[in-house]
């Protein structure tokens, strides 16, 4: 059977939000193998701004789900443990994505990887660099560090656990 490594975006700021990462990864390594974990980042919020801090964190997995199966076992951990649906960007118990799957570009109403924000976002990118600096993205064809190099860094940091 064939695995797929897979980067996924975990981030909360509603409740226990390091309490909702901490259950959500013991949740992603019921479908998944952890093979490596990022820090833990409070970061500002983007897109509404009005709203609690986040706490992001990026791990990198290997899956033999399929991209859409693998996206709705995290929709189903999502709802597992409370999220419901609520405004665009805004405050969610946890918010888990797919960054990155293998080399895969792909395009369809519910999923599109690699994830079309990653350049603009630190709160991914941050954390992204950590665990792996020299990933190539498919489509921009630069490395997580040389996309980190160009956006503002202001707004994330170390979480103190």
């Amino acid at each position: 059977m064939r695995t797929n490594r897979v980067y996924v975006g975990l981030g909360s700021n509603l409740g226990d939000r390091l309490k909702n990462i901490n259950d959500a990864l013991h949740r992603l390594a019921l479908i998944s193998i952890i093979e490596k974990a990022s820090l833990i980042y409070e970061t500002e919020p983007w897109g509404l701004t009005n709203q609690p801090k986040f706490l992001n964190q990026v791990v990198r997995c290997s899956t033999s789900l399929e991209p859409l199966l693998f996206l709705h076992a995290l929709k189903k951990i999502e709802q597992e443990l409370g999220r419901k649906a609520t405004v665009r960007y805004g405050p969610r118990l946890i918010d888990l994505d797919i960054l990155f799957y293998d080399n895969l570009i792909l395009h369809t109403p519910d999923l599109s990887i690699p994830h079309p924000s990653i350049a603009e976002r630190a709160f991914i990118l941050v954390p992204l660099a950590e665990i792996s600096p020299g990933l190539m993205h498919p489509v921009l064809r630069k490395t997580v560090r040389e996309l980190l190099n160009n956006i503002d860094l202001n707004g994330v940091k170390t979480y103190k656990v």
